[in-house]
């Protein structure tokens, strides 16, 4: 009966948003199960994960989990069964005094050749700037270096749903997949790394 509920709910909210946004995807590389990726992207509004996750062939979303925060998405127990059973997303905490290693669960997913969709910046933007990234990207990308890196830039997200509003604003927004970026190199450190990665985002914004 969830698993009923929750299809009901995923339909609902994903001819919703698409409704409101009109989302538009422009793949620069097309989208295929045969390698697991990490598509990550710019972070401005709370349906960033729900309209990225939207622009795959429905066969292809089962494989694919954005990854949410904890301390928001599992709040209540509405949230958790948004994110979690309806969107298939991961929670993750992003405190500093966690015990556990807050990437290990996405570590596993990729080994078991299942993607995510990541937001590198870690908190909700302006939408007119791409803020530094995280070193999450980084280390993931030196644990499994034959994960495929995929940067996503989400246009106009911000304006449909402004931080602090209630309301959402209908506006054509897009997505574009750019090209998978080069692989870590073994003597290439974190920061030059994680500045790559922000640069190859920033060059697919329109």
């Amino acid at each position: 009966m969830k698993e009923l509920i929750a299809k009901i709910v995923r339909i609902f909210l994903l001819m919703s948003c698409k409704l409101v946004t009109g989302i538009q995807a422009r793949w620069l590389t097309e989208p295929n199960n045969y390698r697991c990726k990490i598509y990550y992207a710019n972070h401005s509004s709370h349906l960033d994960g729900l309209l990225l996750w939207s622009c795959f062939p429905k066969y292809l979303r089962s494989s694919i989990y954005p990854v949410a925060a904890q301390d928001y998405w599992g709040k209540t127990s509405f949230k958790r069964f948004i994110a979690s059973d309806v969107f298939n997303s991961v929670l993750i905490t992003r405190s500093p005094n966690c015990r556990e290693n807050p990437l290990s669960i996405l570590e596993d997913l990729l080994t078991k050749q299942q993607s995510i969709i990541l937001f590198p910046e870690g908190t909700r933007g302006d939408g007119q700037h791409v803020a530094d990234f995280k070193s999450g990207l980084f280390h993931l990308a030196k644990h499994l270096p034959n994960v495929e890196l995929v940067p996503v830039y989400l246009n106009n997200l911000n304006r449909v749903w402004p931080k602090g509003s209630k309301l959402l604003v209908p506006i054509i927004c897009s997505a574009v997949f750019g090209l998978p970026i080069k692989p870590l190199d073994e003597t290439e450190t974190k920061e030059s790394f994680l500045n790559r990665a922000k640069q190859a985002l920033e060059e697919l914004a329109p």
